[in-house]
């Protein structure tokens, strides 16, 4: 634990493969957390401002789900590039690529937001917001979607110093960035002293603030050789052949999100289908899902740059073993929550709703989501090991056919033709994630994967 919140820096191709495991994972299970943290601490304070406040948070943090596939699509493709030239002893090549990554992520960033800024009503309008959430909360949305340079930033360069094995670091800046939001948000928020109350908006004003922060102490740590990757005056320049590719890899991976998220909202509409209630017990049920997700996907990240890096040292064996032995303490760690959950969901449901119809709901959720918890376990460390070694392509081919051909078609036949309701759409959470295990399992094994240039 202290080696791995130190961040000393590590040979993960030549490393025990337990030790390599633990080193990357647990500060890449704090550093998730710390993400989460940003939507959550708004929504806590801007909730006492009211109904309409508290809903141009939540419309706000829907339409910001574009950025964050963009910005996930870019940094997929930047720590798999990053960790093959970190494995083939390349850290030139390394800063190269990283570099690249930051033009196509500012770019990207230019090029979604501006429009978002400048139309941020409509886009509220376009979400069901009505006229009071559109006019106390455009400007905080508008911050937060003038943000988009510092999110895509943030994701990126985290993404450089994961593929590089600085996973401490990455960890550090979002405590720092995560540490003013928090800091900031009631003082802008309600005012304090000489500073005025800003309402909604200052919590736009302290995210943007401590997003801002966060790149800049990323940009200080690049520059000054603090890591593995050091960002000098000769890697600031256009490398068109690196950019192509990293663009290729980052449009898949773009995608592979847009895709899934794009599922979810169709699953929302079916189980609405079943009231207020139904709709109010699976939001509920899936906050707790992805909380308990969070450290999972920590170690997934973990195998992503230990494949990268390992498929650069041409040590494709060790490779393939760092995502079996990965997906084993991902399966035991997630197999505790699940039976847990399975047992004793009421107790945590009960902490967010006292309506009896709505608990009904989340716990029916809760419960058969967590069915599947095993196999999630296994399946995110394989779509994680395809990312790593630079195949966005077969992540985004089987999120199509599992969520789109799979889960979305049984959701209906189960909850409308079988009349079983919100617990038929809940039935095809579990039935399609085994299945994107299953395909996973059995492509992952061809060993194609290893051949991925990149």
């Amino acid at each position: 634990m202290r080696a791995a919140l130190a961040g000393k820096e590590q040979d993960y191709t030549q490393a025990p493969l337990n030790r390599a495991i633990v080193l990357l994972a647990i500060p890449m299970v704090l550093e998730m957390c710390m993400e989460s943290l940003f939507g959550i601490v708004d929504i806590f304070f801007v909730a006492r401002l009211g109904a309409e406040a508290a809903a141009a948070v939540g419309v706000t943090e829907t339409l910001m789900t574009v950025v964050y596939s963009v910005a996930m699509g870019i940094a997929l493709a930047t720590t798999a590039m990053v960790a093959r030239r970190i494995g083939e002893q390349d850290t030139e090549g390394a800063a190269r690529a990283a570099v690249q990554a930051i033009i196509l992520g500012i770019g990207a960033a230019v090029a979604v937001g501006v429009p978002a800024v400048w139309r941020a009503p409509d886009l509220l309008k376009v979400m069901g917001a009505d006229e009071q959430v559109i006019a106390g909360g455009v400007a905080y949305t508008q911050l937060v979607l003038g943000s988009a340079v510092s999110v895509m930033l943030l994701f990126l360069i985290n993404a450089i110093f994961r593929g590089a094995g600085d996973a401490a670091v990455a960890m550090r800046v979002l405590w720092f960035a995560n540490g003013l939001n928090i800091l900031l948000d009631p003082i802008l928020i309600f005012g304090l002293g000489p500073i005025p109350a800003m309402g909604v908006a200052g919590a736009g004003l302290a995210t943007l603030i401590g997003r801002t922060a966060g790149v800049v102490m990323q940009v200080v740590i690049l520059t000054r050789g603090r890591g593995r990757i050091a960002l000098a005056a000769r890697h600031w320049r256009l490398d068109w052949k690196v950019l192509r590719r990293l663009s290729r890899v980052s449009s898949t991976g773009m995608a592979q999100f847009l895709i899934a998220n794009a599922s979810w909202l169709a699953l929302v509409r079916i189980i609405a289908a079943s009231g207020a209630a139904a709709l109010a017990g699976y939001a509920i049920a899936i906050r707790i899902v992805i909380f308990s997700l969070l450290p999972s996907w920590g170690l997934s990240n973990a195998a992503a740059t230990l494949v990268g890096q390992n498929l650069g040292a041409r040590r494709p064996d060790r490779a393939e073993s760092s995502v079996w032995r990965t997906g084993v303490f991902n399966m035991v760690f997630l197999g505790v929550v699940g039976l847990l959950f399975i047992a004793a969901p009421e107790p945590l449901v009960l902490q967010f709703t006292n309506d009896a119809e709505v608990a009904r709901y989340a716990v029916n959720c809760l419960r058969i989501v967590s069915y599947g918890y095993v196999f999630y376990a296994l399946g995110m460390v394989l779509v994680q090991a395809f990312n790593g070694a630079g195949d966005t392509t077969t992540p985004t081919l089987i999120n199509v056919g599992v969520y789109w051909m799979l889960q979305i078609p049984v959701a209906w036949w189960l909850a409308l033709e079988l009349g079983w309701g919100a617990n038929g759409a809940f039935w095809a959470i579990p039935i399609a994630e085994s299945a994107l295990t299953i395909t996973g399992w059995w492509i992952f094994r061809k060993g194609k994967w290893k051949l991925q240039r990149i």
